[in-house]
Parts: structure tokens; C-alpha cells; sequence
């Protein structure tokens, strides 16, 4: 398959750039939001605590599945029409929860809307990655990311859950217009491509040879492990921060705000720092670094050691997304395991959450939980060094690629 110029064009008009980046934000905004999301729910709703972690995972789960989808079908129908049915379904699942508030229902209705979130979230994204120059697309998506999430951060606390719930829908109905300027079809023609393009260089043919066949595999199950502690730590962090008598629950929501512009300083560094040391030692330090800053608080919450945890956090973050997403692609030779991630995500944001709920379901307390987030980081950081020393041994040019 070749990228066909004309399509090429329809994705780097600022029509679609635009409209790829609103859905995107948009998409993502309970997974940016669930701290302050599931403190709702508690206070709100009179939801427990495990039951929490319950209707986190099921959205997070639900945005994950649903961006699987996007990646199945994206390429087979039109995708104006598959995102207008996406919206759609989120809209629908968002509206009924202004109705139903036992818990059952809105479990159900949760997974709904973030697999209707999920759908057209793929799609904006594959949209962004369609283009020239997509590498300045998604950047440019992560800087509005930063600034979208602490907006959300700082003005949903103020708001009943209900008034949740209609930003979501207003957010997704507002979206609609922006979908005559999405590109129909991939930035694809149907034909054999030429000779010379079949012809990779030999080194590098040679190296994909040698890659061991268990290694995107152990990759998936990594990124994995890292969402099992992403998803439980993002989930209660501002529920632990409440929990506990020497945390000032306005620091906290303070802190949740301005550490979400890390997002932002961390991609930069974590470029930078890849284009020098290649990607597995500084992925190695991060994990490790990762797993620390969770754990920390296992001890109880302070002011102090959540401001150092939370800004760590997001700064982190964004370093495990960009080495993990670029080692699975180093060590992927066939394309068909880079689409697989999103599963691997949601996996671990539907275990994640769902771990930490039967810890508190049986009195633990969160100590346990960080301590179950710090474990989580250190598994993937165990089978990143196991790969490592691996192909340091059997393909040492893999094994400190950029």
C-alpha cells in the first residue's frame, strides 16, 4: 500500500489537523479527568470506593476497546460516518447517566460511552498520523493536551455530576460540524508499490531477521504492566490524597493542575534524551523512576511527597509512552503488533483500577494499592532488562536503537 499524494494533502489541511486534534481532546477527557471524575462519584453519587474502581476500569476499558475497533474498520468504511455513530453511542451512554445513578447501570452505561469515545478517538488520531509530517501533528496534539487537561482539572470539581455529564456532551455535540472536515478514506491507493520501494537495506533486513519472535509480545505485556499502574494510581490519587490527615485536599486538586503541564516539558526531554542514549537504558531509569514515585506514597500522603509524586508522575508519564510506543515499533517487523497497543493499554486500565478496588474491598487501605503501582512498574521494568540484555547479546544494534 502507498500513500496516494491527493489524500496525503486532505490530511494536512488545518480542516483535518484541526478536527483530529478537538476529537482527540474531546475523546480523552475521562481518562485526563478520572482523578477528579471518580472523586465525584463518591461524593456525588454515594459510590464506594471499590465501586469506583470498578466504573473507571469499565470507561478506560471502553475507550481502549474502542479504539480497536477504529483500527479494524478504519480502513474498510467511511470514516465521517463511523465517527458521526461513535459520537452518537458517547452522547446517548452520557445523557442516560443523568438518569440512572445506581451503580449497576451506570457501569454499563460507562463502558457505552468510552466505546463510543473510543471508536472516534482511533480515528482522530489515525487522522493526525496520516499526514506529512504527523511526528508535528501529535506533538502539536500533546501541547493541547497539556492545556486540556488542566482546564479539566480545575473547572469539573466545581461543577454537580450532572453538569459533568453535559460538558461531555456538549464537548462531543460541538465535534459533529468538525466531521465534514475528516478525510473519507485512508491516504492509501489499492496498487503494487514499486520495485525499489520492496527493497529495504540489507543490514537493516538482516536485523528485523533476527528479532526474536517473543519480543513485541513481551513488549505488549510491558506496556501492560505500566497501565496496570497508571490506571490504579490516576484513578485514587485524589481519593487516597482525601483519605488522608495531613493532605490538604485544595493542594491537591492545585497540584493536579499544574503537574499537568509536565506533559509537556517530558515529551521534549524524553526526545532529546532518546536521540543520545537510544531508548531502552533511559526506558530502564523511567520505570524504575516510576515505580519509586507511586510507591512513595505508601507510606501515607503528605503534602509534601504527593506535590513530588504527582509532578513526577505526569512527567514520567509521557517519557514510558514515547519509549515504550517506539520499542515496540523498533521490534515489530510485520506492523501488525504497533496496532495491538491500544488493547494493551486498556487492559491495563481495566485491571488496574480493579486491582486497587479489591485492595480497599478488603480494608487494606491504600498503602497497598501504591505499593500493588510500584509492582506493576517494576514487572515491565524485569521484562525491558530481560530484552535488553537479550538482544545487547544477539543484536546489539537493536538493542540501543533510537
Amino acid at each position: 500500500m502507498l500513500k496516494d499524494p491527493k489524500a496525503t494533502a486532505a490530511f494536512d489541511g488545518w480542516r483535518s489537523i484541526t478536527a483530529g486534534i478537538y476529537l482527540a481532546i474531546v475523546g480523552y477527557g475521562v481518562l485526563v479527568g478520572i482523578p477528579v471524575i471518580s472523586t465525584a462519584w463518591v461524593s456525588l453519587l454515594g459510590f464506594t470506593e471499590v465501586q469506583v474502581g470498578s466504573v473507571a476500569g469499565a470507561d478506560l476499558g471502553g475507550l481502549s476497546i474502542g479504539s480497536v475497533i477504529a483500527a479494524i474498520f478504519a480502513a474498510r468504511v467511511n470514516r465521517q460516518l463511523l465517527v458521526l455513530i461513535a459520537i452518537a453511542i458517547a452522547v446517548l451512554a452520557n445523557y442516560l447517566c443523568l438518569f440512572y445513578t445506581d451503580y449497576s447501570t451506570v457501569l454499563i452505561l460507562r463502558l457505552i460511552a468510552g466505546l463510543g469515545s473510543g471508536i472516534y478517538t482511533g480515528i482522530a488520531v489515525a487522522t493526525l498520523g496520516a499526514s506529512s509530517k504527523p511526528a508535528r501533528a501529535l506533538n502539536l496534539l500533546l501541547f493541547v493536551f497539556a492545556f486540556s487537561q488542566a482546564l479539566e482539572l480545575y473547572f469539573l470539581p466545581k461543577l454537580s455530576m450532572n453538569g459533568i455529564y453535559w460538558v461531555f456532551i456538549a464537548c462531543n455535540v460541538i465535534g459533529i460540524p468538525l466531521i465534514r472536515w475528516l478525510p473519507k478514506r485512508p491516504a492509501v491507493i489499492d496498487m503494487a508499490p514499486p520495485e525499489a520501494t520492496l527493497v529495504a537495506d540489507a543490514e537493516d533486513k538482516d536485523i528485523l531477521a533476527q528479532v526474536p519472535r517473543s519480543a513485541p509480545w513481551l513488549v505488549l505485556v510491558a506496556i501492560a504492566f505500566s497501565y496496570i499502574n497508571i490506571g490504579a494510581y490516576w484513578t485514587y490519587i485524589e481519593l487516597a490524597a482525601a483519605a488522608s490527615p495531613k493532605a490538604d485536599p485544595e493542594w491537591v486538586s492545585s497540584s493536579l493542575v499544574w503537574a499537568s503541564f509536565c506533559s509537556i516539558v517530558g515529551c521534549l526531554v524524553a526526545t532529546v534524551i532518546s536521540d543520545r542514549f537510544g531508548l531502552a537504558r533511559p526506558l530502564l531509569v523511567t520505570m524504575l523512576c516510576h515505580g519509586l514515585v507511586v510507591g512513595m506514597l505508601a507510606g501515607g500522603i503528605t503534602d509534601a511527597n504527593i506535590f513530588i509524586s504527582l509532578f513526577s508522575f505526569n512527567f514520567l508519564w509521557i517519557f514510558i509512552d514515547v519509549y515504550q510506543m517506539a520499542t515496540l515499533a523498533n521490534v515489530d517487523n510485520t506492523g501488525r503488533y504497533v496496532a495491538l497497543a491500544p488493547a494493551a493499554q486498556g487492559l491495563g486500565q481495566i485491571v488496574g483500577p480493579n486491582i486497587a478496588a479489591s485492595i480497599l474491598a478488603f480494608n487494606l487501605g491504600y498503602g497497598p494499592v501504591f505499593l500493588m503501582c510500584a509492582a506493576a512498574s517494576f514487572a515491565g521494568l524485569v521484562i525491558y532488562a530481560y530484552m535488553y540484555v537479550r538482544l545487547r547479546s544477539e543484536i546489539p544494534a537493536l538493542a540501543d536503537a533510537s
